[in-house]
Parts: structure tokens; sequence; C-alpha cells
């Protein structure tokens, strides 16, 4: 049987960190990929899809310096953030957070970036399988070996191999990761009762959009997103500009959401009153596009869909998992890590920018024989950015229309006044609706102290 020092699960921004981190300490490496076909990439590759913005201190907690980032990689600096509510509105010009990249923030073509990041692992060495999927893994807690368990994985072409440090890094869907992890939980618990309730769990869908010049210049170093629009907890449309005047125009929305579920569907402006059932992701789109620009233009001839984009002709359809993260078993000598391991924004389901980093952490501490140190390690690293998501997920879990349309005119009197950063969740003095929203923030930010914000801990897994 083939014997590796290291084996990744999975080829994305994660994985591919890992990989990379995991060669460059002179460990042998093999990363698995299984491979999906997109429009805008030669061959297979890993599942590249993503509305792919990057805020400006993202790129440090990816622990990299922007420069090094290759121009093809991104398609337009940003100066702002628009985010529409059904009366109001409000438009950030900072994230109030230190960072080294001077402009806003940018967004970038999301499979030139994982292709990028697979390069930097070949160079250092890695051993990347692209086509090859993994169907089963299984550890000896009692291996003879002196470094403790190793795991025996039996890939899609029917061979095996062993590894002595095993990392999940197979994103939202977790086809290996929830069956491995498996194998340490108590008798009747199941990992999937911590990452994949449906109430955790999105759809979401894209689509390719080349808008009239005129049109596109409006928002053109702007991401925009409409909150209250859509009934669903983290539910929202946004457009992202890419190059030329193509954006990218998308959506999430919740996994088996019926319409009876919904609270006053009156109140939401992309619900029509003859709805007998909640509008696909395609139509939740068109009626967006028709609502902001259909009075001057035909959505379907002057904003038409391009095919040659995407995963298949201009649309882009995948899961997202918006839940608090878990800890991973090294006693075991596994490390899971990036959307895996729930690390996706459960407020704005970001989250390339976390992948890469526990990626890195967990690559160079399995390369190194040092394991046992990944969960306190990827704590420090961000465990800042959890806390916000996290804190600002439960603060707007409940939200209607109307109180989107509140919050942002609250932060609109704090922004005016100069009073505070709802980020940093730093000021008071912009008036009582401020002090609620700040006050709120800081508690929930209080209860998830100390790693608090973690579903399943360390100690909780069953050797």
């Amino acid at each position: 049987m083939e014997r590796v020092d290291v084996a990744i699960v999975g080829g994305g921004p994660a994985g591919t960190s890992a990989a990379e981190r995991a060669a460059v300490h002179g460990a042998e490496t093999v990363l698995f990929e299984q491979g999906v076909p997109r429009e805008d990439r030669d061959g297979i590759g890993p599942d590249s899809t993503d509305a792919a913005g990057m805020l400006d201190y993202w790129i440090d907690i990816m622990d990299f310096d922007y420069r090094e980032i290759p121009d093809e990689v991104i398609h337009r600096e940003l100066e702002a953030t628009e985010f529409i509510g059904p009366n109001s509105a409000v438009r950030l010009t900072t994230t109030g957070i230190e960072a080294s990249y001077p402009k806003f923030g940018y967004t970038f073509h999301r499979a030139r970036m994982d292709d990028w990041l697979h390069e930097r692992a070949d160079d250092a060495g890695a051993d990347l399988r692209v086509g090859t999927g993994v169907k089963d893994l299984e550890t000896d807690l009692r291996a003879s070996s002196s470094k403790g368990p190793t795991h025996t994985l039996t890939l899609s072409n029917g061979d095996q191999l062993e590894a002595q440090y095993v990392v999940l890094a197979d994103g939202p869907q977790r086809r290996i990761t929830l069956d491995a992890l498996d194998q340490f939980t108590a008798p009747g618990r199941s990992v999937s009762d911590y990452l994949s309730p449906p109430t955790a769990n999105h759809i979401a869908y894209q689509e390719y959009r080349e808008f009239p010049e005129e049109l596109f210049e409006e928002f053109e170093d702007t991401l925009k997103f409409w909150w209250g629009y859509m009934p669903g907890e983290t539910a929202y449309p946004w457009v992202f500009p890419n190059d030329g005047t193509v954006a990218r125009v998308g959506l999430t929305m919740p996994i088996g959401m019926e319409l009876e579920d919904v609270e006053n569907p009156g109140s939401y402006r992309l619900l029509h009153p003859d709805d007998d059932q909640l509008p696909s992701g395609s139509e939740y789109i068109t009626r967006l596009l028709e609502q902001e620009y259909g009075d001057e233009y035909d959505v379907e001839e002057d904003i038409p869909i391009v095919e040659d984009r995407g995963k298949s002709k201009g649309t882009e359809t995948y899961p997202i998992s918006s839940t608090r993260p878990i800890e991973s078993p090294v006693g075991a000598n596994i490390a899971v890590a990036g959307g895996a391991m729930g690390t996706t924004s459960a407020f704005h389901e970001g989250g390339y920018h976390v992948a890469v980093r526990t990626g890195k952490i967990a690559g160079r501490l399995a390369g190194t024989d040092s394991l046992e140190n990944y969960n306190d390690i990827w704590k420090r690293a961000i465990g800042d950015e959890i806390l916000r998501n996290v804190a600002f997920a439960d603060i707007v879990k409940d939200y209607q229309p109307d109180d989107w349309d509140w919050a942002f005119d609250v932060i609109n009197d704090m922004q005016s006044s100069g009073t505070g950063n709802v980020m940093t969740g730093r000021g008071y003095s912009a008036g009582l609706g401020a002090t609620k929203i700040l006050l709120a923030y800081k508690k929930r930010k209080f209860d998830y102290r100390n790693g608090g914000y973690v579903q399943l801990r360390e100690d909780e897994y069953l050797y």
C-alpha cells in the first residue's frame, strides 16, 4: 500500500493551502480532488463557485502580501459596499479594521485564484491528484506508529493509501468529513447534527450578466447587497462587478423553506401576491433586475446572461454552510479546515479568507508533526473574525424588512456624526439606536468569548 505523511481531501482554498504548507516543510504530501468542469477553466478543478469578493483585512487574514497575488486574478478594485433595504440604504467606504491593502477590497476570479493556489502547492512539491476522489476514510487509533493513529483512504478508483495525518478540506458538502468524524462521536450523535441542519445551510445561485456600459459605471467599484427583499435567515441578492461590464448577480436562500413558512410575505419586495410558492433562484434574479433597472432597460435583451462563464452556460448553483465552526479531533491526527469545519460566515456567507488561513495552519502543523496544537492556533489566527460573524448573525437572525431599514438608518446616523463603527463595535453617541445595536453586538461577543462560538469541542470526541 502506498504511504504518505499527509493526505488532504479537497482541492479548494483550504486544501491547496494545506498542501503547499505541508510540502514546504518537507512532508510527503498528496492531495485528492474529485474535480468538476467549468466554462471558464480548461479541464477539471475544484468546485470554484463563489461570489468572490475580498475585503481589505481579509487579505491579511489569509496571511498574504497583497502584492504577490497575480494581476489576472483580480477583476476590480473596490471603493465601497452598499447595503440596500426596502426603504433605506447605507454605503460603507471602510471596514474600520486595520489592513495592509490600500483599497476597500476587490472582486476576483475565483477559479483563477484557486488555480494559483494549486500552482503554489505543485511548486512546493505536493502531489496533486485532480480527478481522483476519496470514497472512504478509516482511522486506526491503535496503530503502531510512534506518531499516533494512522489512516487508510479508499480512493474513487479502488486503490488504498495510508497516511499519518489527514486534512479534511472537502468544503460545505463534506462528502468525507462527516463520516470520518463520526468515528469519534458518542453513540446516537453525528457531526451532521452540528454542521448540516437545514436551518444552517443555504443554496446559492448566481448568473453572469453583461450590463450596458452606462449602467455598469454606477456600481463598477461597489458591492451591492439587498437585505429584507426576500425571506429567510441570511437570504439576500447581490451584484458583484467583474471585468469589462460583466457582473455576477446572485443570491442565497434557505434549504427547504416554503412560502407558508414566511411571516408577512407581502412585506418582501421580491415576492408577488399571486405566488403560490417561493421563486426559484433565476426568478428571484429576474425580479430584482426588473425592479431595479426595468424602467429603462429590457432585462433579458439589455442585461443578458454571458454563457461562456461559470459552471454551466453562465450560471452557478452551489451549497453554502452558514454555521458555527467545530474543533478537530487532533488526537486522531485529523484536522478539518475551511468550509468543511464550518468557518463560512453565518452572517455574510464569505469564507475564502478563513479557508486559506486554516488550511495553511493545518498543513504546516501536519507537516511538522505538531497537529495537536491546531485548534488553539486557528482560534488565535481567525477567532476575532469568527466572533464578529457569529455575533452579527445572531443580531440579525430574526430581522424583518422594517428592521433592516431601521438598522441602516442607525448606521447612517453613526457615519454622519462620526461617532462609531458598527464593524468594530465602537461608539455610543449616535443616539439610542446606535446604543441598542452596539450593546447587542458586545453582549453576543461576550457570550462567545474564549472560543465559545465553537459547536463541537475537541474534548467531546471519543478516541
